[in-house]
C-alpha cells in the first residue's frame, strides 16, 4: 500500500550488514523501503525488525533477487512501481568479497563471480533506476552506490574486489553526469570498516601493506545508515558526490 507523501527507496543487499542497516534508517524516517537480496529469510528479518522498531510494517516490502541477472532486476524494478507508485531512492549496495586464497590461486569462474555482482550487478540496478525515474512524474530520484575504501587503495590480495569498486567510482562519475538530463542526482559511499559479516575478520587480525597482521578498529553499521540517511535528505539540486566514512583510527590515510 503506498503512503501519501512518502518516498520510496530500493536497497540492494538489505538482508545483512549495511544494507540492513541503511533500510532501517530509511523506514525510520519514514521511506517505504524494497529491500532486495538473494536469500528471502533475511529480507523478511529486516522487514520484521523495521516493524518491530518504527511500525513501518505496511511499508517494507523483501523481493528475493540476484542482482546478476538483469531480468531479475527488471522485475525487481517492476514489483516496486507497482507496490508504491515510484523510486526516489535507489542504495546501490548489494556486493560481495574476494574469493578465498591468493589471486594465482582463482578460477575465472570465481573472477567472473565478484565482477556479475559487484560491477554487473551494479549497473543493472542502476540502468532499471534510471529508466524508472526518467519516465515517473515527478521525474528524477537519488541513486547512491556503494563504493568502498577499496575504490581508493587495495588491500593486499584484494584484486577482485578491488577492481570493481574502482570501476564503480567511474560508474558514479559517469552515472552523475548522465543524470542531469533526467534530475537524478548520482553520489558515492565509501565505507572503511564497517562491522559487518564482511569486515568482521578486521577484529580478528588482517594482513596489511608491510606483511604484519593487525587488528584494526570498526564502526557500528548504523553510522552508515545515517551518512546514507544523510545523503538522501538532500533536495535534487544537491550532491554528495562522494563521501567516505570509517573507523577514525582505521590505517587508511596514511603511509604503510
Amino acid at each position: 500500500m503506498e503512503m501519501k507523501n512518502a518516498k520510496t527507496a530500493v536497497v540492494t543487499g538489505g538482508g545483512t550488514g549495511v544494507g540492513k542497516a541503511v533500510a532501517l534508517a530509511l523506514a525510520g524516517a519514514g521511506y517505504q523501503v524494497v529491500v532486495a537480496g538473494r536469500r528471502q529469510a533475511p529480507l523478511d528479518e529486516t522487514c520484521a525488525e523495521a516493524q518491530a522498531k518504527y511500525g513501518a510494517g505496511e511499508r517494507m516490502l523483501g523481493i528475493a533477487t540476484d542482482v546478476s541477472d538483469p531480468a531479475a532486476v527488471e522485475q525487481l524494478f517492476a514489483r516496486t512501481v507497482q507496490r508504491f507508485g515510484r523510486v526516489d531512492l535507489l542504495f546501490n549496495n548489494a556486493g560481495r568479497g574476494n574469493p578465498p586464497g591468493s589471486f594465482l590461486d582463482w578460477t575465472p569462474e570465481q573472477w567472473r563471480e565478484v565482477v556479475d555482482v559487484n560491477l554487473n550487478g551494479m549497473f543493472y540496478c542502476l540502468q532499471q533506476a534510471f529508466r524508472t525515474m526518467r519516465d515517473q512524474s515527478p521525474r528524477g530520484g537519488r541513486i547512491i552506490n556503494n563504493g568502498s575504501i577499496s575504490a581508493h587503495a587495495p588491500r593486499p590480495n584484494s584484486s577482485a574486489y578491488t577492481a570493481t569498486k574502482h570501476a564503480v567510482m567511474g560508474l558514479t562519475k559517469t552515472a552523475a553526469l548522465d543524470g542531469r538530463a533526467y534530475d537524478i542526482a548520482v553520489g558515492q559511499i565509501d565505507i572503511g570498516n564497517a562491522m559487518t559479516e564482511l569486515a568482521s575478520r578486521m577484529a580478528q587480525g588482517v594482513p596489511q601493506a608491510n606483511g604484519e597482521i593487525a587488528v584494526e578498529p570498526l564502526i557500528d553499521a548504523d553510522v552508515v545508515g545515517q551518512s546514507v540517511l544523510y545523503m538522501a535528505s538532500l533536495p535534487l539540486e544537491a550532491n554528495v558526490l562522494f563521501h567516505t566514512v570509517m573507523a577514525t583510527k582505521m590505517p587508511f590515510v596514511g603511509r604503510g
